[in-house]
């Protein structure tokens, strides 16, 4: 089991630049099933998560043509619709593989359940309410099984919650259905978005991405297609964090402007982080966009009206994302202030901070959902744990920003996040070792 040894309370500056959505780049590998052409992506992260993803494509017959952050796929000869159950235990982005196998071979089973960060209970039934809507059948007999008869049809259906997995789930097998399909109350996050233009390149038209209602207009069969992985805002969302509590100016390159909204609100307008967007209209595209944390900031929790104490909580997009609480967490054990965090979205995610106050942050963890943050505390380098991958890299924030040393365990989570950050963060200045 490899550790992260970090020696805190050093300047970080520089330049950092985010990977591919990693919640994107999931959905967009198991998409590539949808058709026999090849498949390109470009931009993908190469995170543990993903490499799990891709050999359990390649077990199932997918040839992997592998040039780095460039893969192409090409799902010809796929001879089997039964993932390796050891590798499909091992990530949550595995379930993704459900849509696209059983619209295009009428057949999914596996006999374990999906793996992923021990955040609390997450449950599948969404997804098995869009595909059985869909047309398939369930059986649940010591193996899971889903199969359909014929194609499958078009529904008109309102997803009982705005699960981003089950949307992805009902894009993929809607894109082959006959018919048109119609998911309301469906997920809108940009990586929802990146895997709807993806399939839109393939032939599938959809209307309303970016919407919570979309609609899918069912094709007899799908082409190739050459898709771009956009940034991962919860990278950009860490790395504002990063730069919030260490010293020294960080610039985040190849952001996306509308991504960052919410983002803005809360670490700037709440937690008074200074950060700032330049935009070269000279670059390309991609890297048009850069964030710019300000160096020696001044963090101070800014009350709501009338000096009430503040909350920050988070909710489906585009409200706060739930992969960036613990991220605040951190944040807020900097600035000035009381502010009360409010994680809705899963009961075990909280449970982290227990690894904060032995560094000497200054929480009160109320229940599962709800800890009161009051600030700034002196952090202190501890022997902690990481587990699971943002409560990981938020460890790692308090580590930076931390007088002393602080050793972090189990870092393979951290590396199913965040594409060699030991590395990247060496280049900021950080002192960090990896020690296996």
């Amino acid at each position: 089991m490899a550790s992260f040894v970090i020696e805190g309370g050093h300047p970080l500056q520089g330049a950092i630049r985010p990977t591919g959505n990693k919640n994107a780049a999931l959905p967009m590998l198991a998409a590539s099933l949808l058709t026999e052409e090849p498949v390109t992506l470009h931009n993908l992260p190469r995170i543990g998560d993903v490499e799990t993803m891709l050999r359990i494509l390649s077990g199932l017959g997918v040839e992997v043509q592998d040039q780095g952050s460039t893969v192409t796929l090409c799902a010809r000869e796929v001879c089997a619709a039964e993932p390796d159950p050891r590798l499909f235990a091992q990530i949550r982005g595995s379930l993704t593989l459900m849509g696209p196998l059983l619209a295009r071979f009428g057949y999914f089973q596996v006999d374990t359940a999906a793996g992923g960060d021990d955040i609390g209970r997450r449950r599948i039934d969404t997804h098995l309410q869009v595909l059985t809507a869909l047309g398939g059948s369930l059986r649940h007999n010591g193996k899971f099984e889903l199969r359909a008869p014929g194609r499958l049809r078009g529904s008109d259906l309102l997803l009982d919650e705005a699960s981003v997995t089950a949307t992805e789930n009902g894009i993929m097998a809607a894109a082959l259905a006959q018919g048109t399909t119609v998911l309301r109350n469906a997920a809108s996050e940009p990586h929802v978005q990146d895997l709807c233009r993806m399939l839109s390149m393939m032939g599938c038209p959809i209307d309303g991405i970016g919407s919570n209602v979309l609609t899918v207009h069912g094709c007899s069969q799908l082409h190739g297609a050459d898709a771009y992985i956009s940034p991962d805002f919860i990278e950009v969302g860490s790395y504002i964090g990063l730069g919030a509590i260490t010293p020294g100016e960080l610039r985040i390159l190849g952001v996306v402007p509308e991504h960052l909204r919410m983002m803005e609100m809360v670490f700037a307008d709440r937690l008074g982080v200074r950060m700032r967007l330049e935009e070269d209209l000279a670059a390309p595209p991609s890297e048009r966009f850069t964030l710019v944390i300000d160096a020696e900031q001044q963090l101070r929790v800014r009350p709501d009206f009338g000096g009430a104490v503040p909350k920050i909580d988070d909710a489906p997009w585009p409200a706060f994302p739930p992969d960036l609480m613990s991220i605040a967490v951190v944040t807020a054990t900097q600035a000035r202030g009381t502010v009360v965090i409010h994680e809705k979205m899963y009961e075990s995610r909280l449970f982290f901070v227990d690894k904060l106050i032995a560094m000497g942050a200054q929480i009160i963890l109320c229940d599962p959902h709800r800890a009161v943050v009051v600030g700034p505390s002196r952090l202190t380098g501890q022997q902690v744990f990481s587990p699971d991958i943002r409560a990981g890299m938020a460890l790692v924030l308090a580590a930076l920003a931390a007088e002393g040393v602080t050793t972090i365990g189990n870092v393979q989570q951290i590396d199913r996040g965040y594409q060699e950050i030991d590395r990247k963060l060496r280049a900021l200045g950080a002192r960090i070792e990896r020690i296996e």
